[in-house]
């Protein structure tokens, strides 16, 4: 017991060390891109009924409850304190490299353990381990790497305890992130690297996982058309034009892992034109090369088929047949490959150890120097990506630095400025945002908002109606829409902007607290009491709700409720100035 401690766990713990150390600047990072949507402004992930909604019903944006479950539990741990959220990811990610070290040596790949170290340090996983909201990558990849290795030891032992945990795992690993469907495949892909074909009862025993897959798969497609895409599309290109991205998606990869260079959130989106025959070349180059390394496969174009095979597969879900919502931005992202990745470094680990013992004596000094150095340089190149996910503001002017026509990073970065009190430069983001997408929804109607801070509201409501033309269901926009109007005392209109609000989205807490204002004002007490009453059903510990249904209450002539309501958000915030100022009136009366 004691050695095999030692042959394993010392080289597991160094893996994991090595890993916090090269995370160290992200570990101390902050909230980024939609981390607030998915966590710290959740209303889900708030919920004390949270865990049910997101296991069975369909208001989350996607349907992965057990990344969504560790947020909820992780937000009654950390709060609004990033540092929780960063420390597990990493170290989630620290495990997963230590997963694919025992895999690869399981396999019999040559110097497992120092790809597994190259997994857990290539700088192209930053965009995983250092990004809190993919928790869904780190942690489905635990339930990925898990159900193989335990699949490769039934598959030695035959028992079928083994078996039943590897069906296990999987489930896990699709309830964290479905981006895993294609185990099944890369289980095929392990039978014929060890028996150099597929057997029939290796197909039988695929069928499960399949069925797993094919199910889990149409869920996913179904939240992600009718939740996160909200049945939009984000691509209008036509299936000819798919399939030539699909071509080009695995070379942009292959180079970010060989050469991690220039890498960034947003990456420039492609205008791909199917009518000219060289957008097909990468495609047929990528189609030819598999066509030579399967002809070769019994002999030195084996370990390629392996290892470029399970990448190739492992991307298939991200190629770009299917919708999904960061599409809009760009056609790839460098989060996506974290599961694929670990095909092309334990080949490349392995093609230089194999060359290193056939230089004899001199390849173990030629090995150790250049194996030092890449560790080395990709631990540096970590480091510093880690550190560019500080803050929100370090990220975006890096991704505008690298890709000034990242529309959705002038926006967000505005909102940053917009929030650190620099509103007019936020201005000026806002609108380089709208002259490269006009109809970015978003843009307008941040831009309002901080036109409606400068006291341009007439400008302000000009974008708002814009955005509305563009999208009229939208509830935020309805909303900022009500807040200008208000603000100009066009009552009525403000009414009837935030009861569209509360119609496209009854839990809108804001709407419903802004309407029950409006209303109080109009005198319509009773309907603003109402609209208090779904505030605070919404938000329980909101001061400013309770005092503006005291008041109204007191308004309609229900003194006692209205001290009851007074006292309660004394007792959320003692030094409420309106709420002492209520309360101590109606004592006054009294």
């Amino acid at each position: 017991m004691n050695g095999d401690w030692k042959l394993q766990g010392r080289p597991a713990a160094l893996i994991v060390l090595l890993t916090i150390v090269a995370y160290l600047p992200a570990m101390r990072g902050g909230f980024v891109f939609d981390d607030a949507l998915l966590i710290t402004h959740n209303r889900l992930i708030r919920a004390g009924d949270g865990l049910y909604r997101f296991w069975f019903t369909t208001e989350a944006p996607d349907y992965y409850p057990l990344t969504s479950s560790l947020w909820w539990l992780e937000w009654r741990l950390w709060g609004a304190n990033p540092m929780g959220y960063h420390v597990v990811n990493v170290l989630l990610h620290a495990v997963n490299a230590v997963l694919v070290w025992i895999i690869l040596r399981r396999l019999k790949v040559p110097a497992a353990w120092l790809a597994g170290l190259v997994f857990a340090i290539h700088p192209v996983n930053v965009a995983t381990a250092a990004w809190i909201s993919e928790l869904k990558n780190t942690l489905s990849m635990l339930f990925f790497a898990t159900a193989i290795l335990l699949y490769l030891r039934f598959d030695e032992e035959d028992r079928r305890g083994w078996y039943g945990l590897s069906l296990a795992a999987f489930v896990l690993a699709l309830l964290s992130k479905a981006a895993v469907v294609m185990l099944p495949v890369v289980l095929l892909g392990c039978a014929w690297w060890s028996y150099g074909r597929v057997r029939r009862k290796d197909l039988l025993r695929a069928v499960p996982f399949i069925a797993l897959s094919l199910a889990f798969g149409l869920v996913t497609i179904w939240f992600q058309y009718n939740r996160a895409l909200g049945g939009g599309t984000v691509r209008t290109d036509s299936f000819l034009c798919r399939v030539v991205a699909a071509g080009w998606v695995p070379w942009f990869y292959l180079s970010k892992a060989i050469l991690p260079l220039d890498l960034t959130v947003v990456y420039p989106r492609w205008n791909i034109n199917a009518s000219q025959w060289l957008a097909y070349l990468p495609g047929v180059i990528l189609v030819g090369c598999f066509m030579v390394v399967w002809r070769k496969r019994n002999t030195w174009g084996r370990p390629l088929l392996f290892g470029l095979g399970y990448f190739a597969v492992m991307l298939i879900p991200v190629l770009g047949f299917f919708d999904i919502a960061f599409y809009a931005f760009s056609l790839v992202a460098d989060h996506w490959q974290y599961y694929s990745i670990a095909g092309v470094i334990a080949l490349a680990v392995a093609g230089g150890e194999t060359i290193c013992r056939r230089m004899g004596a001199r390849g173990r000094y030629v090995g150790l120097s250049v194996g030092a150095v890449v560790l080395i340089v990709l631990g540096v190149a970590t480091w510093k990506r880690g550190g560019v996910y500080a803050d929100s503001q370090t990220l975006w002017r890096d991704t505008i630095a690298k890709n000034p026509n990242a529309w959705v990073a002038h926006n967000y970065l505005g909102c940053d400025l917009s929030r650190a009190g620099e509103v007019h430069e936020a201005i000026a983001q806002y609108e380089q945002a709208l002259r490269i997408k006009p109809d970015y929804v978003d843009a307008h109607n941040n831009l309002g908002n901080a036109l409606l801070q400068v006291g341009r509201i007439q400008a302000a409501m000009e974008h708002y109606e814009q955005a509305l033309r563009i999208n009229p269901d939208s509830a935020v926009t309805h909303y900022n829409l009500g807040v200008a109007l208000a603000q100009v005392g066009k009552l009525q209109g403000a009414i009837v902007n935030f009861e569209q609000a509360v119609q496209i989205d009854p839990d809108y807490a804001e709407a419903h607290n802004n309407l029950g204002s409006a209303l109080s004002i109009a005198g319509r007490f009773q309907d603003a009491i109402n609209h208090y009453e779904q505030a605070l059903r919404l938000m329980p510990d909101s001061p400013e709700v309770h005092c503006n249904l005291a008041m109204a209450l007191e308004q309609a002539g229900h003194v006692s409720e209205a001290r009851a309501q007074y006292e309660k958000a004394l007792q959320i915030k003692p030094d409420y100035v309106e709420a002492q100022h209520g309360l101590a009136q109606l004592r006054a009366v009294q």
